[in-house]
């Protein structure tokens, strides 16, 4: 009897030594910070923000959501009304690679493994050289199950975010994504 008990418990330790190991390996995503600052923990709750829209490109699909400052000045007319964002806006954008849903009678295509997380806030105070807002990327690694910041230096979110791309659509307040009528 004590012999097979024995090998039970070496069974049962180890199992609990590998749950915990990666536990203690999972990544805090609190501490993540992009190279411009832009930290995860400023975006804390963004799963159960509300949809702003949807988009794809030729390999992923993306959901933008938008926190509760964000909507309600969507819903105010802005930016269609010439009014900027206030100060508090948040975005994020979540980047899936896409596959076909093979349960589905129609062509139709999905979120498959999470490619990256983007987000974008609005602080003029603090990101007074990138139109007031704050950029930041992490790229996810599904095999590590960790997220890194994008970008090669600070400058990121500055001169890549806003000089190539955000810059472009000042007319809007820097934000690509409209508000569609739902």
């Amino acid at each position: 009897m004590q012999i097979k008990r024995i090998p039970m418990f070496l069974i049962v330790a180890v199992s609990l030594s590998i749950v915990g190991g990666v536990a203690l390996a999972q990544q805090d995503r609190d501490k993540l910070k992009a190279l411009d600052g832009v930290s995860f923990s400023e975006f804390k709750g963004y799963e159960d923000w509300q949809d702003v829209a949807v988009s794809r490109t030729g390999g992923d699909v993306k959901a933008i959501l938008g926190n509760s400052v964000a909507i309600k000045a969507y819903r105010e007319g802005i930016p269609a009304n010439g009014k900027p964002f206030p100060d508090g806006a948040k975005w994020v954008k979540i980047e899936w690679f896409k596959k076909p849903n093979p349960l589905s009678p129609y062509p139709v295509e999905v979120p498959d493994k999470l490619q990256a997380l983007s987000f974008i806030e609005k602080d003029s105070k603090r990101f007074p050289d990138s139109g007031g807002y704050g950029y930041a990327q992490f790229d996810y690694d599904a095999k590590a199950g960790t997220f890194t910041p994008y970008g090669k230096d600070a400058s990121f979110g500055t001169s890549y975010c806003y000089g190539m791309c955000h810059s472009k659509v000042k007319t809007t307040d820097y934000i690509f994504t409209a508000y569609p009528f739902r």
